[in-house]
């Protein structure tokens, strides 16, 4: 796609009936993703939706403020540790950041459906770089208590509800639907490669000079994003409708979600996986500094591992023509198995070198999800259906996270990791047996020689194949 394409979105699939993935052509009685079939779609570049002038600006302002952000997380969590040395104690703190999204996630989304997204997110990146700024003058002075860690992270939480939405569904309009897939991967891309540069830098500034100057540098970073979307060329988006103000808007997005089990099963697995399965900011300051008894650097470094392994799943992602819930299944199974494993590596390098598969699959999970479930909604609810994933994905950490910090002090970091990664071990099996039965599939297992040994297969009842509308829900 040039950057000159026209100023539409292609309509995104309206009902059940059209939700199969445009990347996987189906015979009749065929499961999309399950058995083989020709791509409907040809393989894009790994960076095609760079060509996109608008979208450059934007990748490359995210790519600055997103180091930033990495930077202020490595600083934030050590510095909550070191004035509390309790693991709840950092739980707290990310609990605090993720609460808002909990409490108002949907409102964000109807902010984003109702008004222009740049502009939105003109504000929200200006108020996320004056938290970091106030973080940094509060460090520096030496005037820093933990409850101040605690309101600025409250206060970045209650900006993102609405800066998530908009940036989520903002990528839509600077690229179109046809590279939509592509550019998520990117945006994870980005994200990860910034989760490469930030821990490591901000390692050497903690370890050399303090927390402060890595909040400095978050807040100063914001700079580059809010200049990307200045220099953008309007005339070049993709026009989306704005939602018009009326009542019952929050009730319209979430009918239209539960009707919908491709939409509405990915949100919960990702939620399971959310609250229960990502919360290394506890695990890996607890392995750190009570397994380990290493520093801060310690907790770069594994924070840049699991960037590395991340960073390798977006680019393999960007690559993939399509989503299928198959694959989000299994990376939840995998991810889970993985954390489990890492709970009980028995030295320092062995459970290093578990951080970048788990990275990998952790990454595969979020694109995945995220993308199908852009692809397959609504433009105009697009920014609901997406600050309700937002929500659920991110909103159930404040749930998660003390629990699970409590855990890890009470019974140590090994059992908090295992908890974590059977709860999301759990949870994956659980919802892909019912969208195996949602999309009339059942399991196969074949043990002869030269034969797939396992896998999904149609079931056949009373001679009826599964319909279409039941096949798109496994697509």
């Amino acid at each position: 796609m040039s950057t000159g394409s026209g100023a539409h979105s292609a309509p995104a699939p309206n009902s059940q009936e059209d939700t199969v993935s445009d990347a996987t052509a189906t015979t009749p009685g065929t499961a999309p993703g399950i058995a083989a079939g020709p791509a409907a779609t040809p393989r894009k570049g790994t960076f095609s939706s760079l060509r996109i002038r608008n979208y450059r600006l934007f990748a490359t302002g995210q790519m600055v403020s997103n180091t930033g952000t990495w930077m202020q997380r490595i600083a934030q969590d050590w510095l909550v540790l070191s004035l509390t040395g309790s693991s709840a104690a950092v739980g707290i703190t990310t609990a605090l950041q993720f609460l808002p999204m909990l409490l108002f996630g949907l409102y964000g989304g109807v902010i984003a459906d109702r008004f222009a997204k740049r502009r939105l997110l003109l504000l929200t990146q200006s108020a996320m770089g004056l938290t970091g700024l106030a973080l940094a003058v509060l460090t520096l002075s030496g005037q820093v208590q933990v409850w101040h860690v605690y309101l600025v992270a409250f206060a970045l939480g209650l900006v993102t509800v609405v800066d998530n939405p908009a940036r989520q569904a903002f990528v839509s309009e600077m690229v179109g639907q046809d590279e939509l897939r592509n550019a998520v991967s990117l945006n994870s891309a980005n994200f990860q490669s910034a989760r490469l540069i930030g821990p490591a830098v901000a390692g050497v500034l903690i370890t050399a000079f303090g927390s402060g100057w890595a909040f400095l540098f978050n807040g100063l970073s914001f700079i580059a994003p809010v200049a990307g979307l200045l220099m953008m060329r309007t005339a070049e988006l993709h026009k989306v409708d704005r939602v018009p103000r009326s009542k019952g808007q929050l009730r319209e997005g979430l009918r239209y979600v539960s009707g919908r089990p491709d939409l509405i099963w990915p949100i919960v697995l990702v939620g399971f996986i959310g609250t229960f399965g990502f919360n290394f900011p506890i695990w890996l300051t607890a392995f750190v500094y009570h397994v380990f008894h290493a520093g801060a650097g310690t907790y770069a470094l594994f924070n840049g591992l699991m960037a590395a392994g991340s960073l390798i799943g977006a680019l393999l992602a960007a690559r993939r023509a399509g989503s299928r819930l198959r694959l989000l299944v299994g990376a939840a199974m995998l991810f889970g198995a993985l954390e489990i494993t890492a709970a009980a590596a028995p030295s320092f390098w062995i459970f290093a070198a578990l951080l970048a598969p788990i990275g990998m699959v952790g990454l595969t999970i979020n694109v995945t999800a995220n993308s199908s479930v852009q692809m397959a909604t609504d433009p105009l609810m697009r920014g609901r259906v997406m600050s309700l994933f937002m929500m659920v994905f991110m909103g159930g950490t404040p749930l998660g996270a003390p629990v699970v910090g409590w855990v890890t002090d009470t019974f140590g970091a090994r059992v908090g990791f295992l908890v974590g990664g059977a709860i999301s071990m759990a949870a994956a099996a659980l919802i892909g047996l019912i969208l195996a039965r949602v999309g009339g599939l059942r399991l196969k297992i074949d043990l002869r020689r030269g034969h797939q040994h396992v896998a999904f297969v149609p079931r056949v009842a009373d001679g009826t194949p599964p319909t279409e509308k039941e096949l798109a829900a496994v697509a």
